[in-house]
């Protein structure tokens, strides 16, 4: 089961005493811890990207749209947390730093832990999601098993 966290709305300008008074930006955070437990209907729907996939499951359709998405859309800041079966090389890890894409895969000091990162441009913090986890599947040299455990997307 999810441990559901509402999407955070927060305003981060602060007045200037210089120049004329700019309306706030709004600050876009989704995030989920997942598990494998039942989810109910509500964060299914949360997080299912507009092809039918769960986004912590990825779409490799999402992924693929990415790479030439409107650049009017929202730019996604995507963090993925996920697990490995096996541990991935610490040369692969540097290569998906040169993908060209900003996407960045990154080992937190516990075995078997990885974080991928980067920004994506999406309608929606689950295709942004799905798109990112979507790179790992389209891409199973990397890590061909992988379990995500939390996933969060941010945008202004």
């Amino acid at each position: 089961m999810w441990e559901r966290k509402d999407p955070i709305i927060v305003n981060d300008y602060f007045p200037s005493s210089e120049g004329p008074r700019r309306p706030g930006r709004r600050r876009v955070t989704e995030a989920a811890i997942l598990s494998s437990h039942d989810q109910s209907r509500a964060d299914i729907a949360q997080w299912t990207c507009p092809h039918g996939q769960h986004a912590g499951h990825g779409c490799v359709t999402c992924y693929e749209v990415s790479a030439d998405a409107d650049p009017a859309l929202p730019l996604w800041e995507v963090a993925v947390w996920f697990t490995s079966a096996r541990p991935i090389p610490i040369r692969t890890l540097h290569d998906v730093h040169r993908h060209g894409r900003r996407f960045a895969l990154d080992q937190p000091s516990t075995p078997l832990v990885y974080l991928l990162s980067g920004q994506i441009r999406a309608e929606l913090g689950a295709e942004a999601v799905a798109g990112m986890v979507g790179f790992l599947l389209q891409n199973q040299h990397i890590v061909d098993e992988f379990i995500v455990t939390e996933i969060r997307a941010v945008h202004s």
